[in-house]
């Protein structure tokens, strides 16, 4: 009854979100600092995630086989065959090092490789990540992300390679005019299902950036 009744709930939270309603837990950030063309600086309280890194010939095919694996976790592949609540956003980025992140109904990370290899994360609701079950998948890790500082551009529509290749340049522009060094590469966090209106979507691209000195 408890599995039927998460999935229910998971169910009617994805039919709301057609309409860009979102009622995941999303990680807590504070904003230090809004730039030029809607660039917001904000500083990131430590996270834990669950995580996996996929090779595949297409970032595609790596990045559905990564949702995949995590989706599995938090419905029961866990040590305590424990069901854990769904959260946004999801983060994709390159498996050597973070470049892009992934669309999802909460904020997952994704990163990809030149190989087509994708690392994804699904942030644990808070009431978890410190007891968060193992995976009984080995491709999946649990990792505690520490506190960093993030600059974002937030967009809507429908999210392609393409066009957060554009919006990552945007925002690499706008920290470059404001003398703000970067840390890795540009990442995408996806906010809604692929289903949702693209009108009503959160997109964003980020990227880690140094922490003001004093």
């Amino acid at each position: 009854m408890e599995r039927a009744l998460y999935f229910l709930l998971t169910f009617a939270e994805a039919a709301v979100g057609v309409f860009g309603i979102r009622m995941y837990e999303m990680p807590h950030y504070a904003v230090t600092q809004r730039l030029g063309d809607g660039v917001e600086i904000r500083r990131y309280d430590a996270r834990t995630a669950a995580e996996t890194t996929v090779a595949g010939p297409s970032r595609q095919r790596a990045a559905e086989e990564a949702f995949g694996r995590l989706f599995r976790y938090i419905t029961g592949a866990n040590a305590a065959s424990q069901t854990i609540a769904m959260t946004a956003p999801v983060e994709r980025s390159a498996a050597k090092g973070k470049s892009e992140m992934v669309a999802m109904t909460a904020p997952v990370q994704t990163q990809q490789g030149p190989d087509g290899g994708v690392t994804m994360r699904f942030f644990l609701p808070r009431a978890v990540e410190r007891a968060a079950p193992q995976p009984t998948d080995p491709g999946v890790r649990i990792v505690t992300v520490p506190p960093e500082t993030v600059a974002a551009l937030r967009f809507s529509g429908v999210l392609s390679e393409e066009i957060a290749k554009a919006h990552a340049g945007r925002l690499l522009a706008a920290l470059k005019k404001a003398g703000i060094a970067t840390v890795g590469a540009p990442y995408v966090l996806g906010y809604d299902a692929p289903f949702t209106i693209p009108l009503f979507r959160r997109n964003e691209v980020a990227v880690e950036v140094a922490a003001p000195s004093g």
